[in-house]
């Protein structure tokens, strides 16, 4: 009887795998229990002994709509309709990007324990960072919503698409920025320092607390590479497709206030800026996975 004896001495051997290396953002959405439990503990931490908790995400955005109204809307100037309408719809985006830009950026380095101690996808932590940052957005589209309603508010197809694409430019962008600087945070803790200056600078250059009427007179037809380069802000767009989803159907007469209020070919720059969104996603995460091999040493 014969022995078959086999060679394994010349088989192909299995190439070498990074044992700490996961797949990246595909992997977090895998394991969507333990982001589940990454978004719970950052709510629960930011309203740690706290009597009312989780009702402060409605009751902040309410009286800053309020303070809007009965300061700015009646007592400042009524030159503008619905004022209050105008910069809430416009201040739904800035908190959205400004927390997005703050925590974002600290996630990494604020779970440092984490990333030091278990094997995760470390791009879970921007990624929960955002799912915060957007969970605090519905308070404020419910408060959005009641004040529309309130003043007449008659959305169309446009309105409703125009709501959609301004979400989708935010979370792209939101989740592209949080995965870059949270990376870069790691190795440059001024990081952080810059948020803080460009926070400052991004409630100014966005048609929030002043219509776009302004830019478009002052710079449409005498500098028109100062209007472009205003509209190139992903931010600026979403603000402005905010506004045609919840401002202009409040007014009098929306008809008359679109060429007015709002640039030309709007949802044009509004998908544009998603396309781009998209791809800015892909660049971050590549970047990240760059990074992501030297976070336990940095930290």
């Amino acid at each position: 009887m014969s022995l078959d004896v086999r060679d394994d001495s010349a088989a192909p051997l299995e190439p070498m795998v990074n044992p700490g290396r996961v797949g990246g953002l595909l992997d977090v959405f895998r394991r969507r229990y333990l982001l589940k439990l990454l978004v719970r503990k950052e709510l629960r931490v930011r309203y740690q002994g706290s009597l009312v908790g989780l009702a402060w995400s409605y009751v902040k955005p309410a009286v800053r709509f309020l303070m809007y109204y009965y300061i700015i809307g009646l007592i400042l100037t009524k030159a503008l309709e619905n004022r209050a309408l105008h910069i809430f719809s416009g201040m739904i985006m800035v908190a959205f990007f400004t927390n997005a830009l703050s925590a974002g950026t600290k996630s990494v380095v604020k779970n440092k324990s984490l990333v030091r101690k278990i094997n995760l996808p470390r791009e879970m932590f921007p990624v929960a960072s955002i799912m915060v940052s957007a969970y605090h957005m519905v308070p404020m589209y419910v408060i959005m919503l009641i004040g529309c309603l309130l003043t007449g508010w008659r959305p169309d197809l446009g309105a409703l698409l125009a709501g959609g694409m301004a979400l989708a430019i935010i979370l792209t962008w939101g989740l592209g920025i949080a995965l870059l600087l949270s990376a870069l945070n790691v190795f440059f803790r001024d990081m952080q320092n810059i948020i803080d200056v460009i926070q400052t600078v991004i409630t100014w250059t966005v048609p929030m607390i002043y219509p776009f009427v302004i830019i478009a007179d002052k710079f449409r037809d005498t500098h028109q590479w100062v209007y472009e380069l205003y509209l190139s802000s992903p931010l600026c767009i979403a603000v402005l497709l905010n506004n045609r989803a919840f401002w202009i159907p409040s007014l009098e007469h929306p008809r008359q206030a679109l060429p007015e209020q709002l640039p030309a070919h709007l949802f044009t720059r509004g998908l544009a800026m998603i396309v781009l969104g998209l791809a800015f996603v892909w660049v971050s995460q590549r970047v990240f996975t760059r990074l992501e091999g030297r976070f336990a040493e940095k930290l």
